[in-house]
């Protein structure tokens, strides 16, 4: 493999500036086309539930001109945005301080830092984001279990990432609320069993749940997630209201078939995202 094609597959989009190695303990790995992100060989690392959350809400704002990313982590979910909005500015929002170094150094790498700001603070802090203006796309990636349900991961930084530590997915709808701008989406990913946990969260944030787009992992298996979508309601037409059938669930993405190898529909996303399609 170059670092342009891959098995006939020609990598896309701009290429980054570069400049920056990984130290000791970090990674340096492919993110979207020829943009790269730093990672901790044993922390928490960017996954498939990043990249369909940054599809996902790129395709419901394509034309996002501001786009906001509600805990963060090492930046997967916004950088992924930022190569597929290439005019939008994106603000992120993330706790961890050794978290936010690595997205700083990714940012730097692919030279986006002009156009995304990193905040380090607390998503539910309605003050963070004080005097910025809103935000037509909001993304979230948070954390799937409370405290105790899972068994926490060997590396600190992981622990939030995957465990309630810092808020629910219920905060980050509220902070989603307060910061979309007019007509603006708000877009985040949570497991297939906790659907209701999801939809509730919305509810209780004031947002109509517009549509759920589940994602199965492999053909024949229950396991998954689901990427949601909603906005205030106050912002669409009385009669939308009254007559959609909300929420719309097309059918599931199946990302592998029962033999392990990507499904066609999977490859379309990923091409979509600057990545390799993979055998289909």
């Amino acid at each position: 493999m170059t670092d342009t094609t891959f098995r006939g597959w020609t990598r896309p989009g701009p290429r980054p500036p570069g400049g920056l190695e990984p130290e000791a303990d970090e990674t340096l790995d492919y993110l979207c086309g020829h943009w790269k992100i730093f990672q901790y060989a044993k922390g928490h690392r960017y996954s498939v539930d990043d990249v369909l959350t940054a599809w996902f809400g790129s395709v419901w704002c394509p034309t996002a001109r501001r786009i906001a990313d509600l805990g963060s982590g090492i930046g997967s979910v916004g950088l992924a945005a930022a190569w597929r909005c290439p005019g939008a500015v994106v603000h992120t929002v993330e706790a961890q301080a050794i978290s936010v170094r690595l997205a700083r150094k990714s940012a730097v790498f692919n030279g986006v830092q002009g156009r995304y700001t990193l905040h380090e603070g607390d998503l539910r802090d309605p003050n963070l984001l004080e005097g910025e203006a809103p935000f037509d796309l909001v993304l979230g990636s948070p954390p799937y279990w409370p405290l105790g349900a899972r068994s926490e991961a060997e590396h600190p930084q992981a622990i939030p990432a995957r465990l309630e530590v810092r808020g629910t997915i219920a905060d980050y709808a509220l902070a989603a609320a307060r910061l979309l701008a007019p007509g603006g989406v708000f877009v985040c990913v949570f497991p297939l069993d906790q659907i209701e946990r999801g939809a509730m969260a919305y509810r209780d944030a004031g947002l109509l749940l517009l549509q759920r787009q589940d994602v199965l992992f492999k053909e024949g298996e229950a396991y998954g997630v689901a990427l949601f979508v909603g906005m205030r309601p106050q912002e669409l037409p009385p009669q939308f209201l009254a007559e959609a059938d909300l929420p719309v669930c097309p059918e599931a993405l199946v990302i592998r078939d029962a033999e392990g190898r990507y499904t066609s529909r999977f490859a379309l996303v990923r091409l979509a995202m600057g990545f390799p399609p993979g055998l289909v």
